[in-house]
C-alpha cells in the first residue's frame, strides 16, 4: 500500500511496530499517542491548539506543526480505538495537500470513536473555514450517536450552505440526542430555515442552544421560534451578535413562545443584537419566564425601553434573578426607571452594568442608593430592597462625586454577604439616633419587641464586608455605645408615653387589688365549702355514735335477759 493511501487497515497492520517517537513532532505528542495506544483511563480530554492559541494543560494539548502531518493520522486511529476519551477540542487542522489527507484520516478516526461525549471545533485563526472541512466534519457526526455536546463555534467563518445541509441531515437522522448545540457562522435566514426540522427532532433533549453571529434577522427569528416549539427542556438560549434592530415582531414571537410553552428556560442571551426600544418592549415579558437576561451592548436601548423592562420587574410573576446591561448609556432617566423597578422587585439579585459606559451622575447613583437603603425613615429603610446584590467596579476614591456609587456597592454587598442582617445593619448605619416617634402609636407591648430587636441586631456592630481592598467594618461600634443607643431609644419611647405609663401604673394597681379581692373571695368560698364539708362529717359521726349507743343498749338488754334465763 502506498504511503499516501493510508486507511484504518494500514494503521491496524502497523500499530504494533510503529515507532511513535519517530513519527511524533515532539516528545509531548509521542506521549499522548502512547497513552492512547495503552488505553490510559486518565486521558479523558485532548485539544488540538493552533500555534496562536493559549491553552492550559487540561485538556491535554496535542500540538500540530506544519509539515509534520503523519502523526495526525495515527492520532485519529488511536482516538477511534479509545474507550476513555470524553472530550475533544479542535482548534487547528493543517492546510496543504499532505495536511488535507492527514486531516481526513483524523476525522475518519474520530468517526469510529464510541466514547467522546463533547466535541468542540473552534478555529481562532480561520484555518477551518474551508467548507470542505466543514462538510467532512458534519458527515462524520452521524457515526457519533453518543455525542451530547456539539460546539461548532468558529470565530471568523462558520458553515456555508453545503455544510449546513450536511449537518441538518445528520441531526435529522435520529442518531444523536444532543443536549448542547453551538453554531457560529453567517448562515443567515436561509440556514436557519434549513435547520428548522433539526430543532424539532432534537428539541426534547436539547438543554443549550447557541446561535452566535448567525446573521439572521426577523424572518429567521420567526422561523426559529416555530422550531423551538418542541424544545420544552431548553435551559439556555444564546442568540448573541445577530441583528435584531428590525426584529420587534420576531422578539415578540419569542416572548409569546416563552409565555405559551411551559419551558424551563433559565438564560436568554441577546448580547449585541442591535435591539432598540421597540424590540425591548416586545421582549420585556420574558422577565416573567427566565432567570437571567443578557442585554449588554444593545446601545440603541434608551430610557423608554428600560421603562418597559421596569414595569415587568414590578410584576409579582417576575422570575428574573440577573440582568446584564453592560456597554449601554443608561443615563439619568434610564437609571430612574430601573430604580422604580428595583424598588418593587422581589426576585432580582444582580444587575450588571459597567460604570465606565453608563454615564451615571451623582443623582442617578443616589436613586439606586435610595432603592437599596431609603434613609428617610426607619420604616422606609426596613422596607428597602435587601436582596439585590448587583456587581459594580469597586476601585473608589474619597470623592464626593462618587459617594452614592460607593454606597450602592456597600449596600449590595451587604445584601449578598449578610442577608439575615441586611435590614438591621442598614438601620444602624443610617440612623445613629433611632427616632422612636414612628412607634408611638404602639402601646407598651412594643417595649419587649424593641429589646428583642436590639438583641438580634447586635452582631451588626462587628459585621464586615469583603471588597478588593480587604474587609470593611459596617456599623462598627463598641458594646457600650450600642447599649447606650438601646437604652436611649427605650427611654425616649417611655418618656413620650409617660401619661400612658402612669395610666398603666394605676390600671396595674387597680388590677392588682381586684386580683387580691378576687383571690380573697375565692378563699372565703373555699373555706365555706370546707366548713360545710366538716359539718357534714360531724353530723355523720354523731349519727354513728347514736347508732352505736342504741346497739350497746340492745346488747345490754339481751345480756340481762340471758342472765335471767340462766339463773332459773
Amino acid at each position: 500500500m502506498k504511503m499516501d493511501q493510508r486507511d484504518n487497515h494500514y494503521y491496524k497492520a502497523n500499530e504494533a511496530t510503529i515507532n511513535l517517537d519517530e513519527i511524533a513532532s515532539c516528545v509531548e505528542n509521542a506521549q499522548i499517542l502512547q497513552r492512547l495506544r495503552d488505553g490510559d483511563e486518565n486521558l479523558s480530554s485532548i485539544i488540538l491548539p493552533s500555534k496562536y492559541s493559549w491553552y492550559e494543560p487540561n485538556p491535554t494539548p496535542f500540538i500540530i506543526r506544519e509539515g509534520k502531518h503523519e502523526e495526525l493520522g495515527w492520532l485519529g486511529y488511536f482516538i477511534g480505538k479509545s474507550k476513555c476519551l470524553q472530550q475533544l477540542v479542535i482548534r487547528y487542522l493543517p492546510i496543504g495537500e499532505g495536511g488535507q489527507r492527514q486531516t481526513r484520516a483524523l476525522i475518519d478516526g474520530i468517526a469510529r470513536n464510541q466514547s467522546i461525549r463533547e466535541l468542540y471545533v473552534d478555529d481562532d485563526r480561520d484555518r477551518l473555514s474551508d467548507e470542505e472541512y466543514s462538510v467532512i466534519i458534519a458527515e462524520a457526526l452521524i457515526n457519533l450517536p453518543q455525542l451530547e455536546v456539539l460546539d461548532l463555534c468558529r470565530s471568523y467563518l462558520g458553515f456555508g450552505p453545503s455544510s449546513c445541509a450536511a449537518l441538518g441531515t445528520v441531526l435529522r437522522s435520529g442518531t444523536m440526542n444532543l443536549k448542547e448545540l453551538h453554531l457560529v457562522g453567517a448562515i443567515g435566514d436561509v440556514g436557519i430555515a434549513s435547520l428548522e426540522h433539526v430543532f424539532t427532532r432534537i428539541g426534547p433533549f436539547l438543554k443549550t442552544l447557541v446561535l452566535l453571529h448567525i446573521s439572521f434577522g426577523n424572518d429567521g427569528l420567526m422561523t426559529l421560534v416555530r422550531a423551538l416549539d418542541n424544545c420544552t427542556g431548553l435551559e439556555r438560549l444564546d442568540l448573541s451578535e445577530n441583528d435584531f434592530s428590525l426584529a420587534a415582531a420576531g422578539l415578540g414571537s419569542l416572548s409569546d413562545w416563552l409565555q405559551r410553552k411551559q419551558t424551563k428556560l433559565k438564560e436568554l442571551d441577546l448580547f449585541e443584537c442591535g435591539i432598540n426600544d421597540d424590540g425591548l418592549q416586545a421582549l420585556a415579558e420574558v422577565a416573567n419566564h427566565c432567570e437571567e437576561l443578557r442585554l449588554s451592548y444593545n446601545d440603541s436601548i434608551t430610557a423608554t425601553g428600560l421603562i418597559h423592562l421596569s414595569r415587568v420587574l414590578l410584576s409579582a410573576r417576575c422570575r428574573l434573578q440577573c440582568v446584564s446591561l453592560n456597554g449601554m448609556d443608561i443615563g439619568d432617566d434610564g437609571a430612574e426607571a430601573l430604580g422604580v423597578g428595583l424598588a418593587g422587585n422581589q426576585s432580582l439579585r444582580r444587575l450588571h452594568f459597567d460604570n465606565t459606559d453608563t454615564n451615571l451622575t451623582v443623582r442617578d447613583w443616589s436613586a439606586f442608593s435610595t432603592v437599596l437603603c431609603d434613609t428617610s425613615s426607619i420604616n422606609n429603610t426596613y422596607l428597602s430592597n435587601h436582596h439585590y446584590v448587583g456587581e459594580l467596579y469597586d476601585d473608589y476614591e474619597d470623592d464626593d462625586d462618587i459617594i452614592d456609587e460607593s454606597r450602592v456597592l456597600v449596600y449590595s454587598r451587604l445584601n449578598e454577604q449578610h442577608p439575615q442582617y441586611a435590614a438591621k445593619c442598614k438601620i444602624l448605619m443610617s440612623h445613629p439616633h433611632l427616632d422612636m416617634k414612628t412607634f408611638l402609636r404602639c402601646d407598651l407591648k412594643f417595649l419587649p419587641l424593641a429589646v428583642a430587636w436590639f438583641e438580634r441586631a447586635k452582631p451588626c456592630t462587628t459585621s464586615t464586608i469583603r471588597n478588593s481592598k480587604g474587609r470593611v467594618l459596617l456599623a462598627g461600634e463598641s458594646d457600650e455605645a450600642f447599649q447606650s443607643r438601646e437604652l436611649t431609644a427605650m427611654y425616649e419611647f417611655v418618656r413620650e408615653r409617660s401619661t400612658d405609663v402612669l395610666e398603666r401604673r394605676e390600671a396595674l394597681i387597680s388590677e392588682a387589688w381586684k386580683d387580691q379581692i378576687t383571690m380573697a373571695k375565692e378563699e372565703i368560698k373555699r373555706l365555706a365549702k370546707d366548713k360545710e364539708s366538716l359539718l357534714k362529717d360531724y353530723n355523720r359521726l354523731r349519727e354513728n355514735i347514736e347508732q352505736r349507743g342504741e346497739k350497746i343498749a340492745q346488747l345490754e338488754e339481751e345480756n340481762r335477759r340471758l342472765a335471767g334465763l340462766l339463773s332459773r
